[in-house]
């Protein structure tokens, strides 16, 4: 199986990136994301962009995928709805139709959160309910959109978002213990990179996946 992937230097893409080099079906790994990754394996290819608006630029690099892990994305917290829609929906649309029309036996995944809802009234559940629902519409093999509500890093991976890093690292100690109280809202980057993986080599029967506790029970024994 060969995979791209999208934000793979973030939390959830360092996740589903751990598990694709430790998948042993998995022989070819592309990497695109502004900045590396910072591992060294040779089936993982990186295709580092300043600007992710210019991918089209490197189509003849893009074809030949059987599935495409997206977790690009950014805080809305201090971000007027404009930028985020440019960052959130035209950005992610931009990419993914570009793939659908040269992968079209593809399966796109797409990192998405609780809450999501393109009529909700937070702003980020609106921008990512248009973002769904564009997706879902594109000619892929299939779509499927994860919506953790927490993700637990537990092999040291490190969000991009400075705050998050910081709240982790303040209360990981307390929380940690109590996992097993929260199952049904909390999945580890482990968990939800092999559920990834999972749903990219035999599919699920619906489109959204969520919430954690459904996750874990159904798609981590695929």
């Amino acid at each position: 199986m060969k995979v791209m992937i999208f934000g793979a230097t973030g939390l959830m893409g360092q996740g589903v990136l751990r598990e694709c080099l430790g998948a042993g079906d998995v022989e070819q790994i592309l990497s695109v994301s502004r900045t590396s990754a910072g591992e060294m394996n040779p089936r993982l290819r990186e295709l580092l962009l300043s600007d992710l608006f210019t991918l089209a630029e490197y189509e003849d690099q893009l074809s030949g995928y059987d599935a495409c892990f997206f977790s690009l994305g950014v805080s809305s917290v201090g971000m007027d709805e404009a930028t985020y829609t440019r960052l959130t929906f035209d950005l992610t649309l931009s990419i993914a139709t570009l793939l659908a029309s040269l992968n079209p036996q593809m399966t796109f995944i797409y990192v998405s959160g609780v809450g999501t809802d393109a009529s909700g009234r937070s702003m980020w559940a609106r921008v990512k309910g248009r973002t769904e629902n564009a997706l879902a519409k594109l000619p892929f093999k299939t779509v499927h959109l994860f919506r953790p509500a927490g993700v637990l890093p537990v092999h040291g991976e490190r969000s991009k978002v400075a705050h998050y890093n910081w709240l982790y690292d303040a209360t990981g100690w307390f929380f940690r213990p109590l996992r097993g109280l929260m199952n049904g809202y909390v999945v580890t980057t482990e968990e939800i990179g092999t559920a990834m993986l999972n749903v990219a080599r035999m599919g699920w029967k619906t489109t959204v996946l969520e919430p954690a506790a459904f996750i874990r029970k159904h798609i981590l024994s695929l």
